[in-house]
């Protein structure tokens, strides 16, 4: 069974019954679904708040992993009908950050490629190569990046210093005792 209808096109009576039957369709996205909590026109803040809980009560796993799956989705569901300050703002995104970097550790995911992380987004609507999908070590990829990170470039530019350093300092010696 679909669902024939956009999300944020229902009201609040039909994404009840969504909600309370999202077993028996085929086309169910829990994506779509928060987002379009937040996106909806014809839902007034309560209706808004209401659905708000009743999904993530009814898909709290989903809901968590939208945190690394859409990020922006994620904050704009979780801060509806809030006022926040620029430093509020900072922390809530320093904290799906911090819970970003916990689920994909609980997950033992190797990669990022997946949700917004998996295709170029460089923010610029002209760019050719918006929307192309990379593999994650790729610099053109939109990636993930955690300050735990190790930046394998950076190891390895410092391991070729280090061995230039160690050949210099042989070279040094043996002109020492050649000299001697």
């Amino acid at each position: 069974m679909k669902i024939g209808k956009q999300f944020n096109a229902l009201t609040y009576s039909e994404y009840l019954q969504l909600i309370e039957r999202y077993e028996k369709f085929t086309d169910f996205n829990t994506l779509g679904l928060f987002r379009s909590i937040v996106e909806a026109s014809k839902l007034s803040l309560e209706q808004k708040l209401k659905l708000r809980k009743l999904a993530i009560d009814t898909f709290p796993k989903a809901f968590d992993f939208l945190q690394v799956k859409g990020p922006l989705t994620y904050f704009r569901v979780n801060t509806l009908g809030e006022v926040l300050t620029i430093a509020d703002e900072r922390q809530a995104w320093e904290t799906i950050r911090y819970n970003q970097q916990a689920i994909l550790k609980c997950k033992k995911l190797k990669h990022r490629n997946f949700g917004i992380y998996g295709r170029h987004n460089c923010g610029y609507d002209t760019c050719p190569i918006k929307g192309v999908m990379f593999k994650q070590p790729s610099l053109s990829a939109a990636s993930m990046y955690f300050h735990s990170d190790k930046d394998d470039y950076a190891a390895q530019t410092k391991a070729e210093m280090r061995k230039k350093d160690r050949k210099a300092q042989r070279q040094l010696v043996a002109q020492n005792l050649d000299s001697e």
